[in-house]
């Protein structure tokens, strides 16, 4: 199996086993940091929306109310459980304009200039080659069209994700991460450097500080439960899992907030 292939499985993988938590309340970021992106957008009625790593619809379902009927949005992830949600919910709004669909987004085949827009929230760090995938996604932007990437900042989800790696190594240190991926473009210089190398030269890269409150440590749990974390997870008998959780909550006792830490990347072709 190619790099690439492990890549997409594993990420297939975690957040099909994710979906059962991914839409909790407590994981309530996902939906704001989308509504956030498309807000910066600035998206017009009648406009074309493509959205990768669409998730459960965060940034795809606030674009399709803001393209209006005679827009579309056309968002795409890799986990059908997801999209299965993101689905349920357009249909829940009388949403006839978005179209999900479970498919890879570098094997997508529109022609060149086929969209006003294309966003991608929280996804491209997942691409094992990140500089092909947003020349894809540019590829595919007409003149004058706009990317949106947002990723994560640095020291996501912590101290919450270190205690959790921390327990994952007292277990089964042949899981432990040696890095996150979006740690490769977590910072503006970083995301700017790596859409320069994709031809994208001008960019508005805006680094947004913030945390996420919580109400007690099983919260994280939940969040984790609800994420790519899911992935390392379901390799655990019951166990382990048990005592894993034991381990991560006890290390945050008494943590009210975990950071939640944005970088928002906007470019016109």
């Amino acid at each position: 199996m190619s790099e690439l292939e492990e890549a997409k499985a594993k990420a297939a993988a975690a957040y099909n086993a994710a979906a059962d938590h991914f839409d909790h309340p407590v994981s309530s970021f996902w939906h704001r940091f989308g509504q956030q992106t498309v807000e910066r957008l600035g998206l017009r009625e009648g406009e074309t929306v493509l959205d990768v790593c669409c998730g459960s619809g965060g940034s795809a379902l606030p674009a399709a109310e803001a393209v209006g009927p005679q827009g579309k949005v056309v968002a795409v992830d890799l986990a059908e459980r997801l999209v299965a949600l993101g689905a349920a919910k357009a249909r829940a709004k009388g949403l006839g304009n978005i179209e999900f669909g479970a498919e890879d987004m570098l094997a997508l085949g529109y022609p060149d200039a086929s969209f006003d827009v294309a966003v991608c929230v929280f996804g491209i760090f997942f691409v094992p080659d990140m500089v092909a995938a947003t020349k894809e996604l540019w590829r595919m932007l007409r003149p004058g069209g706009r990317l949106a990437i947002t990723t994560w900042g640095p020291d996501l989800f912590e101290p919450a994700n270190s205690a959790f790696w921390e327990a994952i190594r007292a277990e089964r240190p042949d899981l432990t991460k040696g890095f996150n991926p979006w740690e490769r473009i977590s910072t503006p210089a970083g995301l700017r450097q790596m859409l320069g190398e994709a031809g994208i030269e001008k960019a508005e890269i805006v680094a947004e500080a913030g945390s996420h409150p919580l109400n007690a440590p099983e919260d994280w749990w939940l969040i984790a439960m609800g994420s790519g974390y899911r992935g390392t997870l379901a390799q655990l008998n019951a166990a382990t899992l048990a005592r894993v959780r034991e381990k991560n909550l006890a290390a945050i006792l008494g943590c009210k907030a975990i950071a939640t830490n944005v970088v928002y990347g906007v470019a016109t072709k």
